[in-house]
């Protein structure tokens, strides 16, 4: 992508009028209230002479990858993903390895990068390579027109977000998406608002109401030393996940030191290990880890007969024997969007 001289703004969807000229964004829990010519923690969604308007009609990335990278094991294994960022987040996590797109108005290391999103032309473009539309790298729920825009054209729409989104957008967005992988950063309030600088409540809320509304979860926690690593924080994150349903994917995520966290430490293997150990303890399914454990760590199999169902490399689908949605060996109904 070239870079734009700057934001192209928008009619936003989610605005409401807050008095004097103030405008009310119901996008995220936030809920900014801007005057006029504010931005709001995002960024990306302004207050224009009364108007909400949002500079997320951008493309800063357009990116051709297997769904297996976003993560989604549950979701058409092998499938390939147009993703499709433009700048702006919710969050301002330290250790975010997409921070030069994500902390733009933030950081000025994050210049405006990107041009006006084409939804038509990308649906095409996926359509083409028999691919889905993906939503990742910044925050795609900043951009619900577009999101939408994307799903008309027919071509299934997958999220990577933060999970920061409220009640009435979910209940409009939720038709529009296949599935949305979660991330969950951390154990408790404090943990979280020292990362990212947003509650973790309404993010637990967003998966809730996601899965009660048939979009497919998944959810990945990084395991950063300090904040989410420890036992008993895992602990935490995978019976409330089991509370929900056993059924949602847990991605045990390596932590890998980078924008204000670069002088930290990697994720230990051990820890990893520790981890997939807790969720599976606790009642979950499938926890699974990308790369450090190798095989064992990222396929798929069978909870009820231990039948190896997907076998996957370090970023892709290898094989799949799921049948129907069924294991072939014993029947077990593997529930997810095949």
């Amino acid at each position: 992508m070239t870079a734009d001289p700057g934001p192209q703004w928008r009619p936003a969807m989610f605005g409401e009028p807050a008095g004097s000229g103030r405008v009310r964004c119901t996008l995220c829990p936030f809920r900014c209230v801007l005057a006029d010519g504010q931005a709001g923690v995002c960024k990306v969604r302004r207050n224009d002479a009364g108007t909400l308007r949002t500079a997320t009609y951008t493309a800063g990335v357009v990116h051709l990858t297997a769904v297996e990278r976003k993560p989604f094991y549950h979701v058409r294994p092998g499938a390939q993903v147009l993703t499709v960022a433009g700048p702006g987040c919710s969050f301002r996590c330290d250790y975010c390895i997409n921070y030069r797109i994500s902390q733009y108005g933030r950081d000025d290391a994050a210049p405006w990068l990107g041009e006006p999103a084409l939804p038509a032309e990308l649906a095409a473009r996926a359509a083409a390579a028999g691919a889905l539309l993906g939503m990742s790298y910044s925050e795609p729920s900043l951009a619900p027109e577009l999101t939408l825009d994307l799903a008309s054209h027919g071509v299934p729409v997958v999220w990577k977000s933060n999970g920061y989104v409220t009640a009435e957008a979910i209940s409009v967005l939720a038709p529009a998406l296949l599935a949305v992988n979660i991330d969950v950063k951390a154990a408790d309030e404090a943990s979280h608002r020292r990362l990212t600088g947003a509650s973790l409540g309404p993010v637990w809320n967003a998966i809730e109401r996601f899965h009660a509304a048939g979009v497919w979860v998944e959810i990945s926690t990084p395991l950063i030393p300090g904040t989410s690593a420890a036992p008993e924080s895992l602990r935490a994150i995978a019976a409330r996940i089991a509370s929900i349903d056993v059924n949602i994917p847990w991605h045990l995520l390596r932590f890998t030191p980078d924008y204000r966290l670069a002088g930290a430490d990697p994720t230990p293997p051990s820890a990893l290990t520790i981890g997939r150990s807790i969720g599976l303890d606790c009642g979950l399914l499938y926890v699974y880890v990308e790369r450090a454990l190798g095989p064992a760590g990222r396929n798929t199999a069978c909870p009820q007969c231990q039948t190896q169902l997907v076998h996957r490399d370090v970023w892709q689908m290898v094989h799949n024997v799921i049948k129907g949605g069924r294991c072939p060996g014993c029947g077990f109904l593997m529930v997810g969007r095949w």
